[in-house]
């Protein structure tokens, strides 16, 4: 266990995260769910695979030794995981970018730190290392649960200054939003988008004995969470790829995988984005120009996809020097900071792409507290979890 190193693993699984939608930007005369489907092979199927044959030994062998509980529920967690992804954008649609993805984020940090623990105490048999109540009778557990609150606090920061940079947009971007802006709707959509997205956490935890066969048969413990993303996002696979299948059936942009000129009827969708749900910035397209980059689109959905991937593949190896289920460590605190690494990384981007343009001195007052109150809740989880590692004398 070395939580410092844990830390900086997450981090940089929230650098991912948090600039994986960059690529896309430069796919060109695509729908989402084509791009989106093609990224997703890669984040889904392709480096997971890659990543756990190489670093891993006998990856198909820790595999086949579990019991088919294991590998149904780490893939059904898998699965719920994908709604999450799906529904996301949703949320984004009826409370606004900033203010959603704080929102989403928020419920998805809470339920994917604590309900673990929690659960562990009316379910002894989850592969978790202590029940909340265990956590709390620790000084470093205290001080750990007290870094997820200054987290969530963080988050709700974050979320404050998206609703209050949207508060202050120009009218003509207001009329856009107000459009289909729904609070109740909004709130409910986020709700159920971050609890889904938490699942992920709770498929991991599924999983670990999945890590603890690796292990057995040589791997690294740095490596041992990768066999178990392979059946986590297979999950996840299986939703998107029906949800962007329906989608291209649909709109009719199943031909784009290999089409090398986009139908003059699909020049709005393609611009607008497709009716998909998804979050993030859309392609634009020149309708005079229907010509599609085919290999250039490839290329960059390949890219995003495997940088989303790589979210997780830093997850995995945080979450081991975190002390993954181990009793002497605090593993459940994994989560709480891959969701702050990665409202850092995101809003960082933000900024830089000049998305809060425009905004007053006040919403730029309240971005820089919450990524400072977040900065500072993964020193403190840190720390705990430091202390949680120190031998006590006598034992």
């Amino acid at each position: 266990m070395n939580p410092i190193l844990g830390v900086l693993f997450h981090w940089l699984g929230g650098l991912a995260s948090g600039s994986f939608y960059v690529p896309y930007r430069a796919v060109r005369k695509w729908s989402w769910e084509t791009y989106w489907l093609v990224g997703g092979v890669f984040s889904w199927i392709i480096c997971p695979w890659l990543l756990a044959s190489i670093l891993t030994t006998n990856v198909t062998g820790a595999l086949s030794s579990q019991p088919l509980s294991t590998l149904g529920w780490t893939y059904f967690f898998g699965m719920l995981w994908g709604f999450g992804g799906l529904t996301f954008g949703l949320a984004m649609r009826y409370l606004g970018m900033s203010l959603g993805m704080g929102v989403a984020l928020g419920y998805c940090a809470a339920f994917g730190t604590l309900l673990p623990p929690i659960l562990k105490t009316f379910m002894p048999e989850i592969p978790v290392g202590e029940t909340i109540s265990q956590i709390a009778a620790t000084l470093p557990g205290k001080i750990t649960l007290l870094g997820v609150a200054v987290c969530l606090i963080g988050i709700w920061i974050a979320a404050l200054a998206g609703a209050n940079k949207e508060k202050e947009m120009p009218a003509e971007e207001k009329l856009k939003s107000i459009k289909e802006f729904n609070f109740k709707k909004g709130l409910l959509v986020a709700t159920f988008s971050g609890i889904m997205s938490a699942c992920f956490s709770f498929g991991l935890t599924a999983g670990e004995p999945i890590g603890k066969a690796s292990m057995d048969l040589g791997t690294d413990e740095l490596w041992s969470g990768l066999p178990s993303l392979i059946i986590v996002m297979l999950g996840g696979f299986t939703t998107n790829f029906i949800w962007c299948v329906l989608l291209n059936i649909k709109n009719k942009t199943g031909y784009q995988y290999l089409a090398t000129e986009a139908r003059p009827e699909h020049a709005e969708l393609v611009a607008s984005g497709g009716d998909h749900g998804g979050g993030g910035l859309p392609p634009t397209i020149d309708k005079n120009d229907l010509r599609i980059p085919v290999l250039g689109n490839y290329l960059f959905s390949a890219m995003a996809g495997t940088i989303w991937y790589f979210q997780f593949f830093f997850y995995s190896m945080g979450h081991v020097r975190m002390g993954g289920s181990d009793p002497e460590g605090f593993g459940f605190s994994s989560w709480t900071l891959h969701m702050a690494s990665i409202i850092v990384f995101s809003t960082i981007w933000g900024l830089l792409f000049k998305e809060w343009k425009g905004s007053s001195k006040k919403t730029y007052t309240l971005i820089a507290v919450g990524i400072f109150t977040l900065i500072l809740s993964t020193v403190i989880i840190g720390y705990g979890t430091y202390l949680k590692g120190i031998p006590v004398a006598g034992h």
